[in-house]
């Protein structure tokens, strides 16, 4: 462990280090900053979480943030993670002992997320390969990318439009087989008739689920000369301003799709009583026009495998998918594409920096923004203050007890943000580094963390000043953990 004390001098403060190895702690902490002169001590404890101490000094890179990377990750993404500040970890390396993991499809287990990790980001919109719930137990907000690759997927809804409308696969198989016989040439005007087909241009599109994907393609579609009816009952203004205005809202999902010839299903996958699997089922689908198309580019368990396959069979209608399908997968009315929709270079990039700027921002303001689990809080700079950020239950009485023992070290509250969602509350308190007490007497901030973090509904703190990577403390089943 190694104590870094600051202390201040009459113009700025000066920095102390106690460690095995001090030479390798040197010029570290070259950010602190300027305040008014003052005899009185803050004594700084930072830990290097989930590092031992050996005889040559710590085991790992002092004065850096370590991410773990599942997934290959986009370098413009990576490119935002300075080599100054952050240190980039593959899957396979050894070390299980990084502050943040970034990821893609990988399917996260929660022996993959050690006591030192501070927060989770995957690049792109869905979670489910995230075991969130279990986050937001450990209070480990995790992040997604909303909006970063809805244009990948919007473009492959507009091609899946034609797809279902010009039977252009079984035309391009046709063909195929012909070349092979070499008879394209004299079966090509004969046989064109087969695949015969619709024009998109003064259909209705219903576009269930308007958020990014789904408010530009409602757009799009409509350039196109498409009607469009939407559904959406948590509509945000952001989306509402990229709408069509032709556009024609409805009070529920079967209104919407009762004289829709096309279907494109843009909502999230939520587990449980309440949630979303099968939502697309019975109920719904017996509203569907006989010759209706199914666009799925959300999740394949929105819609109920068994009853679509009923509808196929009685039916003109067709469902294009971006996701396997055990029942359909070789019904002759459905095409199942793998899982393209943000297949695209651009999409990665994008998913990529997306993610690296949350997490930058989290780890060095405590900033929360496009996390699934965690309430948003917007904060300005720290600047000449000790930032200290706390995750609790969001129960009665625990904030309290955190307030009181900032007023009973005699440390000045400067500001303080308190936000919550669900079971989670996250505060954010900004401290004058200047014991107020009037005496000479040190603050140990160190014991002070100790004291806030095993409050009981504490689940973690953090320490945002000082040495990057340290300064963060966990109550795990009542032992504490730094």
């Amino acid at each position: 462990m190694s104590t870094l004390a600051i202390f201040q001098s009459s113009t700025r403060y000066s920095i102390k280090y106690g460690c095995a190895n001090s030479r390798a702690l040197s010029g570290i902490c070259n950010n602190l900053v300027s305040k008014r002169s003052s005899s009185n001590l803050v004594e700084v404890d930072h830990f290097a979480s989930g590092w031992k101490l050996s005889d040559e000094g710590y085991e790992g890179p002092i004065g850096k943030f370590q991410i773990k990377t599942f997934n290959k990750i986009s370098t413009k993404g990576l490119n935002n993670f300075t080599q100054k500040d952050y240190e980039i970890l593959s899957s396979e390396n050894e070390s299980n002992k990084a502050h943040v993991i970034m990821m893609r499809s990988h399917k996260l287990q929660e022996s993959e997320v050690d006591i030192t990790v501070r927060a989770i980001a995957r690049c792109g919109a869905g979670t489910n390969n995230i075991p969130v719930s279990r986050m937001t137990e450990l209070g480990i907000p995790v992040f997604n990318t909303p909006g970063a690759n809805s244009n990948a997927v919007k473009e492959l809804i507009l091609c899946s439009l034609l797809l279902g409308s010009r039977r252009i696969c079984e035309g391009v198989n046709h063909m195929k087989e012909l070349g092979k016989q070499g008879l394209a040439k004299e079966r090509v005007e004969k046989d064109k008739s087969k695949f015969g087909g619709q024009e998109i241009n003064g259909k209705t599109l219903a576009v269930i689920g308007l958020g990014h994907i789904g408010a530009s393609s409602a757009r799009d579609a409509a350039s196109l000369g498409m009607k469009i009816v939407g559904y959406d009952p948590k509509i945000s203004i952001e989306s509402a301003l990229k709408l069509p205005r032709s556009i024609k809202l409805t009070d529920s999902i079967s209104d919407a799709v009762s004289t829709a010839d096309y279907i494109s299903l843009n909502i999230p996958y939520i587990k449980g009583d309440n949630g979303t699997h099968g939502i697309i089922g019975p109920e719904v689908i017996s509203k569907f026009k006989n010759n209706a198309v199914l666009l799925n580019f959300a999740r394949g368990e929105l819609v109920d495998s068994d009853a679509m396959k009923e509808f196929l069979d009685s039916s003109s209608g067709k469902y294009i998918t971006d996701f396997p399908d055990d029942i359909l997968w070789d019904h002759k009315n459905v095409t199942v594409l793998p899982h393209l929709g943000a297949s695209t270079g651009e999409a990665e990039d994008s998913a990529a920096k997306m993610a690296s700027d949350t997490l930058i921002n989290y780890l060095e303001t405590g900033t929360i923004k496009n996390s699934v689990n965690f309430p948003s809080t917007s904060l300005p700079d720290i600047n000449d203050a000790i930032r200290i950020s706390v995750v609790n239950n969001n129960v009665p009485g625990v904030l309290a007890k955190i307030v009181d023992s900032f007023g009973k070290s005699g440390l000045n509250i400067i500001q303080q943000v308190n936000h919550s969602r669900g079971n989670i509350a996250y505060n954010v308190i900004d401290i004058d580094p200047v014991n107020n007490f009037g005496d000479d007497k040190p603050v140990i901030l160190r014991e002070l963390q100790k004291e806030i973090t095993m409050h009981e509904g504490v689940l973690s703190t953090r320490v945002l000043y000082g040495v990057r990577g340290t300064g963060y403390a966990r109550n795990i089943n009542n032992e504490y953990y730094v």
